[in-house]
């Protein structure tokens, strides 16, 4: 072969190799994020069409949203609105964090507080790519409010601050993070995600407490109410 077909043929094969990478960014940036909101659509409806169902007995009827059994893994539970992330933040709770989970809403960390408990409340979510539910986590503040819904009850919870931490620093998920050997007595919310944004070397932690609890009777709470 010449020097010039030899040349030409490497050149045609960085062109198909460019092509390639292209579309699979392509992929990773768009396409995992719509098919992420279809799952997320699918999921939202269960998770609506579960509560329309009536309970299984009047005993677990009349149990608080935070003292039901865990939910099988996959399955949706709750919502989760961030107001400071826009109006339309409305995103399904799962439990587990698994990447097939995570590709579909918010997933909870099995073990951990379920929504309203004593303990930690603590939850996980693609900050890039497959929905990316927590892209913008950095702008919210302490003060700010995240929202919870269960299927009886709104639970207010505020942001005390937010952290970054090394992706080994498990710690931060604990009932009482930071003292492994303490017995919890607040209502704690722990949302993670990675940081930077689009890297995975650290995480970043937003920490916060539950300062009220509704039943849904009672309406949403007013950020939601006022829709801000």
């Amino acid at each position: 072969m010449s020097l010039r077909g030899t040349v030409r043929g490497f050149g045609e094969l960085l062109i198909s190799a460019g092509l390639v990478l292209l579309l699979f960014v392509a992929y990773q940036l768009v396409w995992t994020n719509v098919e992420a909101q279809r799952a997320q659509n699918s999921v939202s409806d269960a998770i609506r069409n579960q509560w329309e169902r009536p309970t299984q007995s009047t005993a677990t009827a009349e149990k608080p949203a935070a003292e039901q059994a865990p939910t099988d893994f996959g399955q949706g539970f709750a919502f989760m609105y961030i107001p400071r992330l826009g109006k339309k933040f409305d995103v399904p709770v799962l439990n587990g964090v698994g990447l097939d989970v995570l590709a579909r809403g918010i997933g909870h960390y099995p073990g951990t507080a379920r929504p309203g408990q004593v303990g930690n409340f603590a939850v996980a979510g693609h900050r890039a790519t497959h929905g990316e539910p927590f892209a913008y986590l950095d702008q919210v503040k302490q003060g700010d409010v995240v929202i919870v819904e269960t299927r009886k009850r709104w639970l207010r919870y505020v942001i005390d601050g937010t952290k970054i931490v090394l992706p080994t620093d498990v710690w931060v998920i604990d009932p009482v993070p930071g003292k492994p050997k303490a017995v919890p007595t607040e209502k704690l919310i722990t949302l993670t995600t990675c940081n930077p944004r689009w890297a995975s070397y650290e995480r970043m932690i937003v920490s916060g407490h539950l300062e009220t609890s509704a039943p849904k009777a009672d309406g949403p709470p007013s950020e939601l109410a006022r829709g801000a």
